[in-house]
């Protein structure tokens, strides 16, 4: 019941998670990424420790694949998780386990990864990926055009509910962390548009954290 894609930008380092899916509040429980260190996507039946967990693994110095294969190892009701993961240097690794649901699949090419279940038809995680691979500019930017690629292609194959997109960069916080937990619209839509009005204020945000001296006014009644 989700679609998803995890990612690296070749260029700055940052990483990003986008999903969506038919349940409610999807990137809550699914969406995992820690600055200098990689992303992991954890769905189908979801068992949110292990987006933790594969992070964990390659901050101690393990690759995608070798921290996809210790996840198989030590996940709980393995044969039922979707996890995908990309690390620091754009290596990637997927497990889907034979009980993912309905239709699944997965796609996976340097610095990304992508996999859903419930599907339209096979092909959504390709379109995923090609829709990545080939849009420019910001992370952010080539997520929703990933994620708009995959829904496009088919999408799941019942109406999609919620949607969300996180970016880390070089703070140990998130930069982005947008959602959407519920609409009888487009969620991708809705996180396209968060994003559009996000994406101007993402470096004053940080700004603001690291030293507010330095930061640029709200712009909003009554800010000095």
């Amino acid at each position: 019941m989700t679609f998803s894609l995890v990612a690296r930008c070749e260029d700055t380092g940052m990483f990003g998670v986008a999903i969506s899916s038919s349940s409610p509040a999807v990137a809550a429980r699914c969406s995992y990424a820690r600055a200098g260190v990689g992303a992991v996507a954890s769905q189908n039946v979801t068992d949110p420790t292990l987006g933790p967990l594969g992070l964990d693994l390659m901050e101690g110095g393990m690759s995608a694949a070798k921290a996809v294969a210790e996840i198989q190892r030590r996940g709980a009701f393995i044969d039922y998780r979707q996890v995908l993961v990309v690390d620091a240097k754009g290596g990637t690794a997927i497990h889907s386990g034979p009980n993912s649901l309905g239709i699944w699949s997965e796609a996976r090419a340097e610095n990304v990864a992508s996999g859903g279940n419930l599907l339209a038809n096979p092909d959504i995680p390709a379109a995923i990926v090609e829709g990545f691979l080939s849009a420019k500019g910001h992370i952010g930017d080539r997520l929703i055009a990933a994620m708009r690629a995959g829904l496009a292609a088919g999408g799941e194959a019942g109406p999609v509910h919620s949607a969300g997109m996180k970016i880390v960069g070089k703070v140990s916080w998130p930069v982005a962390d947008l959602r959407c937990d519920w609409t009888e619209d487009n969620p991708i839509e809705a996180i396209a548009t968060a994003w559009e009005v996000y994406k101007p204020q993402l470096d004053a945000y940080i700004q603001r954290a690291l030293d507010p001296r330095a930061a640029p006014s709200y712009g909003v009644p009554g800010d000095q």
